[in-house]
C-alpha cells in the first residue's frame, strides 16, 4: 500500500509540476517488435523494390518483400572484414532513370561509394563505382544546393569533405552520372547539414565547427567557423530548432563513447555565435546515428536513437553494456527519455549505423526499421 501510494503521488506530482511549468505531458508510444532476420548487416533502407505498391526492406546482401517481409531475396554479395560488412548506408535513388529504385552505399574497407542497380527481377544487382572517396564511415543525402534533389554526402574521417550531385537534364531526369563538389580539405568523425545562420542556405556541421555555405553552392568557398569541438560525433548531427526560439540548434551523439547532448545556439557579440551544451542522456554509449521524426502524430518531432552494438567490436567505452533503442520527447524544457527496447544481446536492440523511420504498413503511424550486428528488426508503431 505504501509503495502504491508513493507511486501514485509521484505520478500526480510530476503531472502537477509539468502543468505548473507549462510542460508537455504525453502518453508514451507503444511498439511491437518483429525480428526479420538475424543477419548482422548494419544498414537498412526502405523502398518499393518491385514496384508493386508495397514498401520493401533492403539490408546488406538481401531484400525482404513487403507487406509481410517473410520472403528474403538475394541482392548481391557483400565483402566481410571481421565483424564488419563493407556496407555502411542504404540510400534509395533511381540513378539511371529507368523507373526502378536503386540504392547508394559505400564501405570503410573498400574506400569507395557506389550504387547498385535494381534489375527488376531476381538477378544480382550490378555494382557501379561512383568514386574512390576514402574510408566511408557512413553516407547521408541532403539537398545541398536547394534545387529539390538530394545530393550524396559521405563522411570520410581525415579525408576531404565533398558531396556528389546526380547529373540531370533540363527536365530533371537523371543522366546516371555524378559530379563531385569539394567543400573542405579535411573532415573528422561526424557530419550534419542545416541552416545555422538563418540565411536560407544549408551549412555543413563537422566535428570541429560549421562550414558556412557560399552564395554559389557549387563553386564558392565554404567558410569554417570553429565554434565547438563535437568529438567523435554522430552521423548525422541533427540541425533543429529544439526550443523554438528561431535559431537552429544541434543534437549530437558520441558515436564511440558515452553521451548525447544538444547545443543551444545563442547570438553573441559582433555576430559571433555562442553554444550552450545541454545533456540529454549521459548513461549510454555509441549514439552513432539518429533520426528526427514525429512518432506520436502530434505534429512535433521526436529524437530517435540508440546504441550501435559493437561499433568498434566491443572496444569502445560501454561496448559491452546492455543494448538500447530510445526516443526522446521535448517537453518544452528538456528531453524525456522513452525506452523502445533495452537489454542484453538477444533481448535489447540497437540502431546499427543507418536506419529508417517510415510508415511501413501505411496506417498513418511511423515505424522504425533498424539493422545492426544484433539483427534486423521492425518496431511497429501500435495504434492506441
Amino acid at each position: 500500500m505504501q509503495c502504491a501510494f508513493i507511486c501514485m503521488w509521484s505520478a500526480w506530482s510530476m503531472t502537477a509540476l509539468a502543468q505548473e511549468q507549462s510542460l508537455e505531458v504525453t502518453t508514451p508510444v507503444q511498439f511491437q517488435k518483429v525480428q526479420i532476420a538475424s543477419e548482422s548487416f548494419e544498414s537498412v533502407g526502405v523502398f518499393d523494390v518491385n514496384n508493386d505498391g508495397h514498401l520493401d526492406i533492403v539490408s546488406g546482401a538481401f531484400w525482404y518483400e513487403g507487406p509481410d517481409f517473410e520472403q528474403k531475396k538475394q541482392v548481391r554479395n557483400v565483402e566481410r572484414y571481421g565483424e564488419y560488412w563493407d556496407d555502411f548506408a542504404t540510400i534509395p535513388l533511381d540513378v539511371n532513370n529507368d523507373g526502378k529504385i536503386d540504392y547508394v552505399t559505400g564501405g570503410w574497407f573498400g574506400k569507395n561509394i557506389r550504387w547498385h542497380e535494381n534489375p527488376g527481377d531476381d538477378t544480382e544487382w550490378q555494382e557501379h563505382i561512383i568514386d574512390h572517396t576514402g574510408n566511408v564511415e557512413t553516407i547521408r543525402s541532403w539537398d545541398i544546393d536547394g534545387d529539390g534533389y538530394e545530393e550524396i554526402v559521405p563522411n570520410n574521417p581525415n579525408d576531404p569533405l565533398k558531396f556528389y550531385k546526380l547529373d540531370r537534364n533540363e527536365n530533371g531526369e537523371s543522366k546516371g552520372t555524378f559530379t563531385k563538389v569539394e567543400v573542405a580539405e579535411e573532415q573528422g568523425h561526424g557530419l550534419g547539414f542545416g541552416d545555422i545562420n538563418g540565411d536560407g542556405r544549408g551549412d555543413f556541421i563537422v566535428s570541429n565547427g560549421w562550414l558556412e555555405a557560399p552564395e554559389n553552392i557549387l563553386e564558392g568557398e565554404w567558410m569554417l567557423h570553429e565554434d565547438f569541438d563535437l568529438g567523435d560525433a554522430s552521423v548525422p548531427v541533427l540541425v533543429v530548432d529544439v526550443n523554438n526560439d528561431g535559431l537552429n540548434d544541434l543534437i549530437v551523439g558520441q558515436a564511440h563513447s558515452y553521451g548525447l547532448h544538444w547545443y543551444e545556439q545563442k547570438g553573441g557579440a559582433a555576430g559571433k555565435k555562442e553554444w550552450i551544451k545541454h545533456p540529454i542522456d549521459l548513461n549510454n554509449s555509441q549514439f552513432h546515428t539518429m533520426e528526427w521524426e514525429d512518432l506520436d502524430g502530434d505534429g512535433n518531432k521526436e529524437l530517435i536513437t540508440g546504441k550501435r552494438y559493437h561499433a568498434h567490436n566491443g572496444n569502445d567505452p560501454g561496448g559491452d553494456d546492455p543494448i538500447g533503442l530510445y526516443y526522446y520527447k521535448w517537453n518544452g524544457a528538456s528531453f524525456v527519455k522513452n525506452t523502445i527496447s533495452f537489454g542484453p544481446l538477444g533481448e535489447g536492440k540497437g540502431t546499427g549505423i543507418y536506419f529508417e523511420v517510415v510508415d511501413l504498413n501505411q496506417n498513418g503511424r511511423k515505424d522504425i526499421v533498424v539493422a545492426g550486428k544484433d539483427g534486423l528488426c521492425i518496431f511497429f508503431n501500435k495504434e492506441e
